[in-house]
């Protein structure tokens, strides 16, 4: 998937169109991602010997990664994702690379 963990990203379709946030966890199996403030759902929560209080819970459900767009780092605009390769040193590396700037995306765990 070319949508990551801690990406900042624009929704671009369903209700909540036009939000901006950070993705907090990708699902890549089911193309799905949970975006920070974005598809509020209500979950019914037991209560178990850790959190003594049940009862009902908003927060984030998954969305489509079709659903949304990268925010270009360097334009703050929406953008698509291409894939480049560097050449150099002892082996290729891959990197992500925003369509609109040409911009390569910081990847923390490069």
């Amino acid at each position: 998937m070319k949508i990551r963990k801690d990406d900042m990203v624009l929704v671009i379709g369903g209700n909540d169109r036009g939000k901006r946030g950070k993705v907090l966890k990708v699902y890549p199996d089911k193309q799905r991602i949970i975006v920070e403030g974005v598809r509020f759902i209500k979950k019914h929560q037991r209560p178990t010997q850790t959190q003594q209080q049940g009862g009902i819970v908003k927060r984030e459900g998954p969305i489509h990664v079709s659903n949304v767009m990268l925010i270009d780092p360097k334009s703050g605009k929406p953008s698509r994702v291409g894939r480049k390769v560097l050449t150099g040193g002892e082996r290729n590396q891959r990197v992500r690379v925003a369509k609109v700037s040409n911009e390569m995306i910081h990847d923390e765990r490069r």
